[in-house]
């Protein structure tokens, strides 16, 4: 019956380590080999899934910036784009500067931040353990502003803001949902990510957003490979955990949560699979796309 699976990475088929589990990889290799698409969506950039996307064999199409593009790995190109206004940008790095509050800008290759710290350091501690080829490629700058100002035919996808301090990124989210022609995703959780310092797991906690462009998420780009491959809404699974994958869970035909995912997408899926701990995506193809001959 299924047809296409989008599966979100951070939270969803990666662990907390940043590894997609032996179990998973077979789970997804055993759907292609039954015919069915398996399409990463998430809110990295294009370097960051493209690595992911060849280790797990998923080798066609990838939605990268929460849906800002598509990337066609068979053909090397972006199939599909909506990126965010450079003016746009630097209206909110002035905000976040004005507030002392951290920020970082995805590109199409690489993101650019001040320092190493909250989602960028786990992207770093992500890279030691990658070959140079395979890694999310991190830009840090001392003047955010001025670097971007100078930056000719970068391409925008998004940008995260994050904050250890509720009351601190409360008041900025406020502020942010002031200005015209942009996304502000509703995230009402702390990320908590873990990291390995030596033998011990240190955890990296904080409040975030994101924002992009008006009208992009993950089930825009969706239904843009929908028309391509010919599919209908009814042969489209959708994995995830956050608050960018709800509008893809609640519109696919069959819409799926982690275990231990926000709430207001537990809410909206079809069907909660176990934890990213407890390969809850392997689980899921396992349960709906691979029990039936």
């Amino acid at each position: 019956m299924y047809k296409f699976v989008a599966i979100d990475l951070d939270g969803t088929m990666l662990n907390q380590y940043g590894i997609v589990t032996e179990r998973t990889k077979q789970a997804i290799q055993k759907a292609k080999e039954k015919g069915i698409n398996i399409v990463i969506a998430s809110g990295r950039p294009i370097d960051s899934i493209k690595s992911i996307a060849k280790e797990i064999g998923a080798d066609h199409y990838f939605i990268a910036g929460n849906g800002a593009l598509i990337y066609d790995m068979k053909k090397d190109e972006i199939l599909y784009e909506k990126y965010m206004d450079k003016q746009k940008i630097l209206e909110i790095i002035r905000l976040c500067e004005e507030n002392s509050i951290s920020y970082n800008i995805y590109t199409q290759t690489t993101i650019i931040a001040k320092a190493l710290k909250y989602n960028v350091l786990y992207y770093h501690k992500e890279n030691l353990k990658k070959e140079e080829n395979k890694r999310t490629k991190i830009t840090i700058v001392d003047d955010v502003e001025d670097y971007v100002a100078h930056l000719e035919n970068a391409q925008f996808l998004k940008m995260t803001i994050c904050d250890e301090s509720k009351v601190v990124f409360q008041s900025i989210i406020r502020k942010l949902r002031q200005i015209q022609g942009i996304e502000v995703l509703d995230v009402l959780h702390m990320s908590r990510k873990m990291i390995r310092q030596g033998t011990e797991e240190v955890p990296i906690e904080y409040h975030y957003t994101e924002i992009s462009s008006k009208q992009v998420d993950k089930w825009h780009a969706i239904e843009f490979l929908k028309q391509q491959l010919l599919l209908s809404r009814q042969e489209i699974i959708a994995i995830g955990d956050n608050m960018n994958d709800k509008k893809m869970i609640e519109e696919a035909g069959l819409g799926i949560a982690m275990g231990g995912s926000t709430p207001q997408i537990t809410q909206v899926a079809d069907y909660v699979t176990d934890t990213n701990q407890e390969d809850g995506v392997a689980k899921a193809l396992e349960k709906f796309c691979l029990a039936f001959p």
